[in-house]
């Protein structure tokens, strides 16, 4: 009996069937995505969107862009390139998902008691707490050290990088995660739940997310100044001293790095020239990339580099033979004062506590895309140049001035995949943003001169070069650039004006829709279909919370 009472709450107290949806809508793989949309939609079938212009039930935005793309594919007559419409097919594919995803965390918050989606939101911030601390468990487990953000083994694998293999549920990038724990904080910090904003809190310093920490404290910080009580500001407080014990004692080399990056740009100061990476062996280069004379060296390096290892191996085990019965084994032991047995320590300065030389294996394919296109890229073609711009603000100087000498794309912008998008990436197969099928390959030349050139500049280098500053990654550019002043007309008065409409009733709406509008400076969050989802479920219960709650006083 209690089992089956247990059980029956457990059933009653949850949205299993949105939890699903979350579980598996947010997961990075479009492979699973695409399913959770089929699973929800034949779970619940309904197709009553209730778009119009007045209002209307959805943002407009999402049908909006949609044709938006289409004008702009038809006017700038992308469609007449080669494998263009697959490109064209698939980011209006995205922007239908969004939709169909909306729509159905719209049925479930119109469906469901308030309390069944907030303990549907406290379960999946659990479960992602959890997954996020078993992430950090295993990089324990394979460094052997209690604090990996400090430890340097391994070819510095984690060391800075630590916050990066903190993933959390979706599985997909760190950033990611920091997103929805920042979504935790403000949502748990206004509700009143401290355990779980703590959790938030401790999970989205594990991902040392420098950009995000600072966005979100800007918004703790008006929070505490302007709306606020006692009991929250004391919260706020707790938070401020969790990021600085972490910045002090769990990891103060990222925030050396931080400090030493800004001071030589406030300096305007050239820093010590970056080495370069070195060039990629023949036999690290795909035959694709290769003429016939250069296949047959290969051939040649690969079969000598084999048989110098073969003779390497033959000499070291003869002279192991050689020497086994002569030589005698150290009965020396280290020991300390007190004469207690002393047990050798790593040396820092030995290879393996350094970074790597050679090119990282993800990011094989970048140097060779260069030297293949060496010719055509005005940046990352040419010898790096120390510049104290950061490479995202240089995006938008690529940006404006395309529209400078092709100022009539500026209407509807130059078609979606061709210019700043996750689309534009993907469609490269370069492996920057998943997979896309090789046969159908496609790269603008306003992409390949301007975005792809300043991101192959920075993210074939070194990896301190690999920061949100130096992507042109954003949603902003995305929409003006592929979308023209029609989409971004769309997303202000139908996307952004949707939710901002309500803004003097909402709670942990408002710092929530702030926080976002910060955050899609940097990156493709629409096309990333992950945390846009999730705050349009966190906005559109407080909306029909405040909606109740004015209906309770007679409003």
């Amino acid at each position: 009996m209690n089992i089956n009472g247990t059980i029956s709450k457990l059933k009653e107290g949850v949205d299993w069937k949105i939890f699903l949806f979350l579980l598996l809508f947010l997961n990075v793989k479009l492979a699973i995505k695409i399913p959770a949309i089929a699973l929800i939609y034949l779970w619940q079938f309904n197709f009553q969107f209730g778009l119009k212009f007045s209002n209307s039930r959805l943002p407009l935005f999402y049908p909006l862009i949609m044709i938006t793309g289409i004008i702009a594919a038809l006017s700038t007559g992308s469609y007449l390139q080669h494998h263009y419409l697959y490109v064209l097919a698939t980011g209006t594919g995205f922007w239908c998902l969004s939709l169909l995803a909306l729509h159905q965390l719209k049925l479930a918050v119109e469906r469901n008691d308030p309390i069944v989606l907030h303990r549907t939101i406290c379960l999946f911030f659990l479960l992602n707490a959890l997954v996020s601390l078993l992430n950090l468990a295993l990089i324990v487990l394979d460094t052997h050290a209690l604090n990996p953000y400090t430890y340097q083994g391994q070819y510095q694998k984690y060391f800075m990088n630590t916050g990066d293999y903190i993933k959390g549920l979706t599985f997909d990038t760190s950033t990611t995660n920091a997103i929805l724990n920042a979504f935790g904080v403000i949502y748990f910090l206004i509700r009143g739940n401290t355990l779980l904003l703590l959790l938030c809190m401790a999970v989205l310093l594990l991902t040392a997310s420098n950009f995000i920490n600072l966005a979100l404290f800007a918004i703790l910080g008006f929070l505490f100044i302007f709306r606020s009580s006692r009991n929250q500001k004391s919260l706020i407080v707790v938070c401020l001293v969790f990021f600085v014990v972490f910045i002090a004692k769990v990891s103060p080399q990222n925030q050396k790095m931080v400090l030493d990056s800004t001071r030589s740009r406030l300096h305007l100061k050239n820093p010590e020239p970056a080495a370069e990476l070195p060039p990629l062996r023949i036999t690290e280069r795909p035959d694709s990339t290769l003429n016939f004379e250069e296949k047959r060296e290969k051939t040649a390096t690969l079969y000598l580099d084999q048989a110098y290892r073969a003779n390497e191996q033959f000499y070291r085990r003869r002279d192991q033979i050689r020497q086994k019965d002569i030589l005698q084994p150290d009965m020396t032991v280290p020991l300390n004062d007190a004469g207690r047995v002393m047990l050798p320590k790593a040396d820092i300065h030995s290879s393996s506590f350094q970074h790597l030389n050679t090119t990282p294996p993800e990011q094989r394919q970048l140097p060779v895309f260069i030297q293949a296109h060496q010719r055509e890229l005005p940046i990352s073609g040419q010898p790096y140049q120390w510049s104290r711009v950061p490479g995202k603000v240089t995006g938008w100087f690529q940006t404006v001035r395309f529209f400078a000498h092709h100022p009539l794309t500026l209407i509807a912008g130059c078609g979606p995949g061709n210019f700043s998008s996750k689309l534009a990436f993907r469609a490269s197969n370069l492996g920057f943003s998943g997979g896309y099928p090789a046969r159908y390959v496609y790269i603008s030349r306003d992409f390949l001169v301007n975005h792809l050139d300043l991101y192959l500049n920075f993210f074939s280098r070194r990896a301190e070069f690999h920061s949100l500053i130096n992507s042109p990654f954003s949603v902003y550019d995305q929409l003006i650039a592929e979308y023209g002043v029609l989409g971004l007309l769309a997303f202000i008065l139908f996307y952004a004006g949707f939710f901002a409409k309500h803004w003097r009733r909402l709670t942990y709406g408002l710092p929530l829709l702030v926080f976002t509008f910060i955050v899609l400076s940097v990156d493709y969050w629409f096309e990333q279909l992950s945390v846009i989802v999730f705050f349009e479920l966190l906005l559109l219960l407080d909306i029909k919370e405040s909606a109740v709650k004015l209906s309770n006083y007679g409003y």
